[in-house]
């Protein structure tokens, strides 16, 4: 629920390209409705909703469920901060803020809160890699590889996001659970050691360095097949 249609057009995309389902509204009484319709996973409110006070409405959400609640607010003083979290938010993020930290406070949110998050295909499988995120199996030029935690992570964010150019900050925050970017060079060993086990090598890797931003993974397949699973909301 937020009060412009600008933020919409960074959060779906952001939230979609996670892996998570998302829903706006612009109003609170909207927001109600639409609460009970699409029963989400957590809710993203902005303080500053036209014609109801944001904190308002989060009283009316408490009334209703239990749920996460982030709040967004353009006040940024520490009595505004208490305040919301007195009236029952779960966390409480200033604008402006980037999208990493936004996602990481999300993801923290739902973990914390036994609730689901993103779910990707059951099994991902574009000719050259196949993950089965039931087994964790991975699968390339059809042979078993043991990766560890977050190599898995790792070449699990570049493949859902096939052809996408992803920066430091944006795998810091949904691997390493860093929306802070620090130490951005353990990416870089990261995707060393992991082009090392898939034995993909140098112009021929299909993990590929954009320099000063980030990487891309392109499978080099035209075509894909995954089995598609339905994802949660938020």
């Amino acid at each position: 629920m937020h009060d412009q249609a600008d933020i919409e057009m960074v959060l779906s995309p952001l939230f979609t390209g996670a892996g998570y389902e998302f829903s706006s509204v612009s109003d609170g009484r909207s927001g109600l409705h639409k609460l009970h319709e699409f029963q989400p996973d957590l809710v993203v409110l902005d303080i500053g909703l036209p014609g109801e006070d944001g904190l308002a409405m989060l009283g009316r959400i408490r009334d209703t469920t239990d749920l996460p609640v982030l709040l967004l607010s353009a006040r940024d003083r520490t009595a505004d901060k208490v305040r919301g979290l007195r009236a029952g938010a779960d966390d409480y993020l200033s604008k402006p803020f980037s999208g990493p930290e936004l996602l990481a406070r999300v993801h923290g949110l739902l973990r914390r809160s036994g609730r689901a998050e993103p779910i990707q295909d059951e099994i991902y499988d574009d000719g050259l890699v196949r993950i089965d995120h039931r087994t964790r199996l991975v699968t390339v030029d059809g042979g078993e590889l043991e990766l560890t935690a977050i190599e898995f992570r790792l070449l699990n964010m570049l493949v859902q996001h096939e052809g996408a150019v992803l920066s430091l900050a944006q795998l810091l925050a949904a691997v390493w659970d860093d929306p802070c970017a620090v130490a951005p060079d353990r990416v870089k060993f990261a995707v060393l050691r992991l082009r090392a086990k898939l034995g993909w090598k140098g112009q021929f890797s299909p993990i590929t360095a954009i320099r000063g931003i980030g990487y891309r993974y392109r499978s080099g397949s035209s075509s894909s097949s995954r089995v598609y699973r339905p994802r949660r909301s938020s």
